[in-house]
């Protein structure tokens, strides 16, 4: 091969890779989307200037104004504030759930696919009794034995997604541990630990990371659901789902319940944008 046609084929090879990385505009919409929702939840404080806590009681449920963007709420606090500084609790609670699920059920997987025989059985039943139960279900469960707050209510959610994570890992590990390469290094003398975080754990992980951004979502979605039930923290807190609840009293405002909801669906339809985006491209 001549340097002419090596030259050739490396720089097809890069257009190529370039191509297959360039964002459509729905997904550069979707990540700007989902970057402000990170900046009000680093610094609330930048995007707005109302008291989140204490409202005006002569301005209670104003509509949507240049003043008030989302209106106010029946305590006359602008329900804009409440939303931005409401951001921190709904992504943090939905962080803590994806790194659960995320760390237990991969570990689960991991172990599972690659050592296979009881120690297989053993997790998979454990994993098919986790999804038996219906996921919100499960996470209902789990915050009424733990208690009511936005941090409990992500823990419950976090364990609700563990058979899932189990469930790709282990199928990843499966196909991964029958590749040349993991053979060869057997072969070779290589310890099975070794094996397993050096060349098991971080070829078959490129499938959870589209998962994790997906459960991200949907973290967000069923945290703000258990808010709304009244799992979540108490007012005056302003989680996205608390702030549904009790707008959802108040039917002649209507903004009240439209404004965190479509937050919240903005959102979560964003990320789920990306993880599909992120899963074409992997």
């Amino acid at each position: 091969m001549t340097l002419a046609s090596t030259y050739s084929t490396s720089r097809i090879t890069a257009i190529g890779r370039l191509t297959a990385l360039r964002v459509p505009p729905v997904v550069a919409l979707s990540f700007a989307v989902v970057a402000l929702v990170i900046a009000w939840s680093l610094a609330p404080s930048l995007f707005t200037s109302y008291d989140p806590v204490n409202g005006v009681p002569a301005q209670k449920l104003l509509g949507p104004s240049a003043a008030h963007w989302f209106g106010t709420d029946h305590l006359g606090r602008d329900l804009y504030t409440r939303v931005v500084y409401g951001t921190a609790s709904s992504v943090a609670s939905a962080l803590i759930a994806v790194v659960i699920g995320v760390f237990a059920g991969g570990l689960i997987g991991l172990l599972a696919g690659f050592f296979g025989g009881w120690v297989d059985t053993v997790f998979a039943r454990l994993v098919d009794v986790l999804l038996a139960i219906p996921k919100f279900l499960l996470a209902v469960i789990v915050v009424t034995a733990i208690g009511f707050d936005t941090t409990n209510a992500a823990i419950a959610t976090g364990v609700s997604a563990v058979a899932l994570f189990a469930r790709v890992m282990r199928s990843e590990v499966i196909k991964t541990r029958q590749a040349t390469f993991v053979e060869s290094s057997f072969l070779l003398g290589g310890s099975r630990w070794h094996i397993l975080w050096r060349h098991v754990l971080p070829n078959a992980s490129r499938s959870v990371l589209p998962l994790a951004v997906l459960q991200f979502g949907d973290s967000i979605l069923v945290i703000a659901s258990l808010a709304f039930l009244g799992y979540g923290d108490p007012p005056p807190a302003s989680d996205w789902g608390l702030l549904i609840s009790i707008g959802k009293d108040y039917l002649k405002w209507p903004w009240l319940v439209y404004a965190p909801a479509f937050v919240t669906i903005a959102t979560v339809l964003s990320v789920n944008r990306i993880s599909r985006w992120l899963r074409k491209t992997d």
